[in-house]
């Protein structure tokens, strides 16, 4: 799709509280401050209203003054002067607000709060978007912008790193920002600029530079790990979308988003994002734009969380697809971002390939603000999602919220842990097991085998049956190639005991399984 033409506005910056906007003007009756007083909040002062009936505003306020309180500053315009305490002075500074009012011309006695700006973003296309307003980004940068600690790795096709919307956001921890995995270089600059822009624009959505008087917002301030998996095509092999996934948890990224899907279940690509889970990473993934009631792989692995799309006045988007794995909805229909140079350096784009790094970016932001896991950013952001209205199969938990991830405290989980230790003697051999709920209603059930090095065990779980699952038939399975496995169960089913199955593909020795609830 072409660049639309877009209107350039000026934004600025300003203050939550209207009447403090008067402090910006130079007044010519304001005083300077005592010297040594800091700039900034200025949370253990005082300040008195004095009125136009005292002929000297210092003079009627300091004879009331504690031994440990002075007066740093004074307005005769509009009247006030500030009455500084120690910080360790929190009763004697409210016991002094509560005398002074009543001394001869006193008006009042207010702390001297502290004031925020509210941030509306000077990039000059950011009134032509409307996915960050959608989900509350702006609001939500009043709190945090992001940070340049958390890494999202774009894995897609290479991104334009030299991008003037993208350059400042690209991550250092490698040479060129990333790694080319389709011709197996370390250079994942896009190949054609024409026909190789949608990582550009996924990347600018998530990270673009926000505040920088140049084109779009993108939604965090996140570093940005370009890892190239698909060729300008768009079309990338799973081997190749697998061994990025497991370089990109290998580098230390928090985040890895893939607007990518198709192929079906692979046990390939299911190990990749298990590992990449199990290293703590947060896998956003769409959830394909074919109108399927089931997402697309590799959405539909547990480990990922399936984003579906919205159009731009709130409703559904007719491609996109839907079922019960999707957990998040997000603004997917023309979302304005950076595209390549070669295509006018912005434009917009539609698809569940749009919603993921809005979900992405949210996560972003999400982890500047707090200390989170994988699994509890992914409950956070479920938890702080607004319900839109529309069935869980097509929103999940909702419309992912910027401002609700980073100003609602997390849910502090409580978690419990049972172990077991076991053994199989060969690949014929396997064990069942039945576990019994600590908890009635746990958010999250984790089942972890830890077997020999030199053998091959796989782990298989059945949820609500009540029987044991079998190799062929089981509700979740972790198939990896070692004896390292993981299966996540979110909200599982309570009514009877959970069942799991350790079987040895190949090799024998001890293991153990370990099973953690989390409410």
């Amino acid at each position: 799709m072409s660049g639309d033409t877009t209107h350039e506005l000026n934004r600025r910056s300003f203050l939550k509280a209207t009447g403090a906007a008067g402090a910006a003007l130079a007044f010519g009756g304001v005083a300077a401050a005592t010297p040594g007083r800091t700039p900034g909040p200025k949370e253990n002062e005082v300040l008195v209203g004095v009125s136009a009936s005292a002929p000297d505003l210092r003079a009627a306020v300091e004879p009331h003054l504690p031994s440990e309180a002075t007066v740093v500053h004074d307005n005769e315009v509009i009247r006030y002067v500030a009455v500084a305490f120690p910080a360790s002075a929190d009763a004697a500074r409210s016991r002094f607000m509560d005398a002074v009012t009543d001394a001869d011309h006193v008006k009042y006695a207010e702390p001297n709060t502290t004031h925020h700006a509210f941030l509306t973003p000077n990039d000059p296309k950011f009134s032509s978007q409307y996915a960050p307003q959608m989900v509350n980004a702006d609001s939500a940068w009043d709190t945090t912008l992001g940070s340049g600690g958390v890494t999202i790795s774009v894995i897609d096709e290479g991104v334009q790193y030299d991008h003037p919307d993208l350059t400042a956001n690209m991550s250092d921890a490698v040479s060129n920002h990333g790694k080319d995995f389709v011709d197996n270089d370390s250079d994942p600059y896009p190949v054609d600029l024409s026909s190789e822009y949608h990582a550009t624009h996924v990347s600018g959505i998530a990270a673009g530079s926000t505040d920088n008087g140049t084109g779009i917002a993108g939604i965090s301030e996140s570093s940005i790990l370009s890892a190239r998996a698909l060729d300008a095509q768009g079309s990338g092999s799973t081997s190749d979308i697998a061994d990025a996934i497991q370089w990109s948890a290998d580098q230390g990224v928090d985040v890895i988003n893939m607007s990518l899907g198709g192929g079906g279940y692979t046990s390939t690509m299911k190990n990749a994002v298990s590992y990449a889970s199990n290293n703590g990473v947060f896998i956003a993934a769409a959830a394909g734009n074919s109108s399927s009631s089931s997402v697309s792989y590799p959405a539909g692995y547990s480990e990922c969380l399936a984003v579906s799309a919205l159009d731009a006045d709130g409703s559904f988007a007719s491609y996109s697809n839907y079922g019960s794995d999707v957990e998040l909805c997000a603004p997917g229909t023309n979302v304005l971002s950076t595209t390549t140079t070669d295509r006018g350096s912005y434009e917009k784009l539609s698809g569940t390939s749009m919603a993921t790094p809005v979900v992405s970016g949210v996560a972003g932001l999400a982890l500047a603000q707090w200390s989170l896991s994988n699994t509890e950013l992914r409950s956070h952001l479920t938890n702080t999602a607004v319900d839109v209205g529309l069935p869980s199969s097509e929103q999940g938990s909702g419309r992912v919220d910027a401002y609700n991830a980073v100003t609602t405290q997390p849910t502090q989980s409580t978690s419990t842990s049972s172990t077991v230790d076991g053994s199989l003697g060969s690949s014929y051999d396997s064990d069942c097991w039945s576990y019994g709920w600590n908890y009635a209603s746990p958010s999250q059930v984790e089942v972890d085998l830890s077997g020999p090095s030199d053998a091959d065990f796989d782990l298989y779980v059945d949820d609500g049956t009540g029987t044991c699952p079998t190799t062929t038939s089981y509700d979740y399975r972790s198939y990896s190639t070692d004896s390292q496995e993981s299966i996540v169960v979110d909200t599982p089913d309570t009514s009877t005991d959970l069942t799991i199955l350790v079987d040895s593909y190949s090799g024998s020795g001890s293991y153990t399984l370990t099973v953690t609830e989390t409410k």
